[in-house]
């Protein structure tokens, strides 16, 4: 059985990632890339899906045992995991070199003191746990081999097979180091290099320290952001710029519930608000090149502008059920793919544009494409800006008139009126601020309920939605409007959980409610995030404080956050980690210091 999410570490390449579990299991890795078929699936199984297991040996029909310690090596993502013995302690060094060639996963073993029984176990199952793969020696190396996939196994420990699985059983004593790697490459091509772990591992850690130096923030709460820019960093695709919303699929929002769906795809809107924390946090060359991934996706048609892409900008995501697996914790169906790729978000020009625009203001190199693209970006909102959507939520319910997503579209215009304004683009100017104004008076008519002092979720109806805490931080309306300490207020009451996090909206249990799905799901974190960047704009700076900083207390020991908070479990929920739970927090942190909330 998986562990808990926020039990599992985050290992990566920035092409694709690995996650480790406490007691040293690998229970999820895709290869090569992100959004590959995974060969490690255990997560969304059991044993018999794949796994690779390296830690103490234990006794048969025992538990494993779960490391004592463990923590990442400095600003890195190179996990160090120690567990304590009868016999001894041994240090787990787990991480995966950035790379030009093979992907690889390295793990060393390390004796700290005594003499400590070691085992590997390594359960290869390709195409999400369903193929067993023919594994074999290869002039002295192992691999396994299922169509057009390779996996190579090298260690200089001795190992054997029993019952489809490579075992290796060893012993380390202090100053010992055992190394074991494993190399995907198509199986049609010449076996891969053999590794040099030591090198790879020096490589590595150099890589991220210089990285890190990089980063312009130094205020408070420096090592949660820190934590998060990397963890953002591991999600982005080196290759082509593109940004993963999340590493994983089907880690369930509600647990035994069908609120599962895969997120190793480019959300326009995730990736956007990505980057525009990496912008203000000193990473321009990764928001270069995701402005530059950005062109490419959209080039050519931008009139039929998708919410998600591939990691190289590929247009078909389709959706499929993966019935040979039960799913984390018995949440079915397991999903690939993602139907929702050609929804109508309007929501998305406006986080596009806002993202085009900050690189402007903080001076990312002109792209003459890159205006030309935002103008014809809102030539489409003319025509379409006053359409109901699915909205920032993705609802497979009918089609709305939401708030958030006229809002959004308000920005798209707003943020091209202040382009050609600046002298970098021409268009038709006082048509536009026309435009500009149209909206907001439709918002303000339409979506904004006058008795109860609050915006709502679509126009007409009753219901709140977290979304419209993003009204003042997009300059929509001024913070000190009534208009929008009310919303604030109303949300507190109606969507807050009872230890005081934020729900997106209301759920109906077993029914089908706004979003078309049964079932309940956690307090979304970046809502949460948004109310304390909400009560700080308001002048309640040390209410958004204590929010932020209980917040932060639920990471795991790592600083990793998933997408939701099950309040009633009190544990992690949803893909993880998730970028769009580490950008507000970011984000959040930098509007607290500049608000003083920590004085100084």
């Amino acid at each position: 059985m998986a562990g808990r999410i926020e039990d599992y570490a985050l290992i990566g390449d920035m092409q694709t990632a690995a996650l480790v579990c406490r007691d040293g299991t690998v229970d999820w890795l895709c290869l090569p890339r992100f959004d590959s078929h995974a060969i490690f699936a255990g997560l969304l199984g059991t044993g018999e899906h794949g796994f690779w297991r390296l830690g103490p040996a234990y006794a048969p029909g025992a538990e494993p045992p779960t490391s004592a310690r463990r923590s990442y090596r400095g600003d890195s993502l190179i996990l160090e995991s120690e567990w304590d013995t009868p016999r001894g302690t041994v240090r787990v060094t787990d991480f995966m070199p950035p790379r030009d060639g093979a992907p690889q996963l390295i793990r060393i073993v390390e004796g700290v003191s005594g003499r400590v029984p070691m085992r590997s176990e390594l359960r290869m199952r390709f195409s999400y746990g369903r193929v067993v793969p023919w594994v074999h020696k290869q002039e002295g190396r192992t691999v396994a081999v299922a169509g057009p996939d390779s996996v190579w196994f090298d260690t200089e420990a001795e190992t054997y097979g029993k019952a489809l699985t490579t075992y290796a059983d060893f012993t380390v004593a202090p100053g010992d180091r055992v190394a074991f790697t494993i190399s995907w490459e198509p199986s049609h091509k010449e076996p891969p290099a053999l590794p040099e772990p030591e090198q790879s591992l020096v490589a590595t850690e150099d890589f991220w320290r210089d990285w890190v130096e990089h980063c312009t923030y130094h205020g408070p709460y420096r090592e949660a952001v820190v934590r998060s820019l990397i963890t953002l960093k591991a999600l982005t695709y080196a290759p082509t710029g593109g940004i993963v919303a999340a590493p994983t699929t089907s880690l369930p929002e509600d647990i035994g519930g069908v609120r599962n769906w895969d997120y190793r795809y480019t959300w326009l809107r995730d990736a956007a608000i990505t980057l525009s924390s990496l912008l203000r946090t000193g990473y321009r060359e990764e928001a270069r090149a995701w402005r530059e991934w950005l062109l490419r996706a959209v080039a050519g048609d931008p009139e039929n502008l998708q919410i998600m892409y591939g990691i190289a900008g590929e247009r078909e995501l389709g959706e499929a059920e993966l019935d040979w697996l039960p799913g984390y914790e018995n949440s079915t169906p397991v999903r690939v793919g993602n139907g929702a790729a050609h929804q109508l978000q309007l929501d998305v020009y406006g986080e596009v544009t806002e993202a085009l625009h900050l690189g402007h203001m903080t001076g990312l190199a002109r792209n003459d494409y890159a205006s030309v693209l935002q103008l014809k970006l809102i030539r489409y909102l003319e025509d379409h800006w006053n359409e109901p959507d699915e909205g920032i939520w993705e609802v497979r319910g009918p089609r709305r008139h939401f708030v958030h997503s006229k809002v959004m579209a308000w920005v798209a215009v707003d943020r091209t009126i202040k382009l050609i304004e600046s002298g970098d683009a021409d268009g038709p100017l006082e048509r536009w601020k026309q435009l500009r104004d149209d909206i907001h008076r439709d918002v303000c008519e339409k979506g904004y309920d006058k008795e109860r002092n609050t915006f709502t979720q679509s126009y007409g109806s009753p219901e709140l939605d977290a979304s419209l805490l993003l009204i003042p931080q997009m300059g929509f309306l001024p913070p000190d409007d009534k208009r929008v300490i009310g919303t604030i207020e109303a949300i507190q009451r109606e969507l807050s959980t009872s230890d005081g996090f934020i729900l997106r909206y209301p759920t109906d249990g077993k029914d089908e409610g706004v979003d078309g799905l049964p079932g309940d799901e956690g307090a979304f974190l970046a809502c949460s995030f948004w109310m304390a960047d909400d009560l700080a704009m308001i002048g309640r700076v040390d209410e958004a404080r204590k929010l932020f900083e209980k917040l932060l207390s639920l990471r795991n020991d790592l600083g990793l956050l998933a997408e939701e908070w099950d309040p009633r479990l009190q544990r992690q929920v949803g893909n993880f980690p998730q970028a769009f739970s580490h950008v507000p927090l970011i984000d959040t942190a930098l509007r607290l210091t500049a608000s003083g909330a920590y004085g100084g």
